[in-house]
């Protein structure tokens, strides 16, 4: 892109531009953008840190990242495009949980998104889905068969979600058979994420809920973040791609997690169960 292109295109559409390129490479630094865009060093440093304050991305030394850290979730956009293989893999898992008549509750996390795409086949109804999502509500809203609860409170752009202590406030009045819910990270018996106030939204899901399951891709093993959520005793089942390590899934089975592990490759292929025989002992 040349200067002068980049110049009529405005700050507002090249930082745009900008966004669009990290979150489709992961990363990558000052310089590559600043050539790429036909811009200045200290003008793309000045979109980045535009960027970074809307909360898109994070810079680092040199350069900038859509990746997540311990202390920060990638947007929303970034995640749509990340390990849909093994999400796909986890939800075509839990749809086999779900029956018709049950009251389901999905959290804002592109895991149980793909829940979301797979009730849009219509072949578990009639069935009521709660949700603070707003890609599973745009999703669902004109599915025949699924009554829709939208769970109310402050939007946020970044999780494409609504949050806040109506929100929380709204699942407290609700009872619902099975909870959804996915996490960025799990390590030592411990859920984990990068932000208080999903936590608290997270929290509140587990707890209006008969039963709990826990969606994760394999990357999300081993790994902390700046907030606990709750021990993993807390959720009946968790759901992991085949992408796991050996050495991850002795870290549940030390701590007495009751797992399940979905093939990726061939979606109606069974599962391998770990942990459920000393699942009641777990504290």
């Amino acid at each position: 892109m040349s200067s002068n292109s980049s110049d009529r295109q405005g700050p507002a559409a090249r930082r745009a531009a900008v966004a669009e390129q990290v979150l489709a490479d992961g990363s990558a630094s000052a310089a590559e953008l600043a050539e790429r865009f036909g811009v200045s060093l200290m003008t793309i440093h000045r979109d980045l840190d535009e960027l970074e304050r809307q909360g898109i991305v994070r810079k680092f030394r040199g350069g900038v990242t859509a990746q997540p850290s311990g202390v920060f979730e990638s947007n929303v956009q970034y995640r749509l495009k990340t390990m849909r293989a093994e999400k796909a893999a986890v939800a075509d898992r839990a749809l086999k949980l779900i029956e018709p008549g049950m009251a389901i509750m999905l959290d804002d996390s592109t895991s149980t998104l793909e829940i979301a795409r797979g009730l849009r086949l219509g072949e578990i109804t009639p069935l009521t889905v709660v949700t603070n999502f707003l890609e599973a509500i745009n999703l669902l809203a004109d599915q025949r068969g699924i009554h829709l609860m939208a769970l109310g409170g402050d939007y946020d752009p970044l999780h494409s979600s609504f949050l806040g202590v109506s929100c929380v406030e709204a699942i407290e009045q609700l009872r619902v058979d099975v909870c959804f819910a996915s996490t960025s990270a799990v390590r030592g018996g411990y859920a984990y994420h990068q932000e208080q106030h999903i936590v608290s939204v997270k929290r509140a899901m587990l707890d209006a809920a008969a039963r709990n399951v826990l969606l994760i891709d394999h990357t999300k093993l081993a790994r902390v973040a700046l907030h606990r959520v709750v021990p993993l005793s807390r959720f009946d089942l968790l759901l992991v791609d085949d992408g796991a390590s050996a050495q991850a899934l002795r870290d549940l089975d030390e701590h007495k997690v009751t797992y399940e592990v979905c093939a990726r490759s061939s979606p109606g292929a069974p599962t391998v169960t770990k942990g459920s025989d000393d699942r009641a002992g777990a504290t």
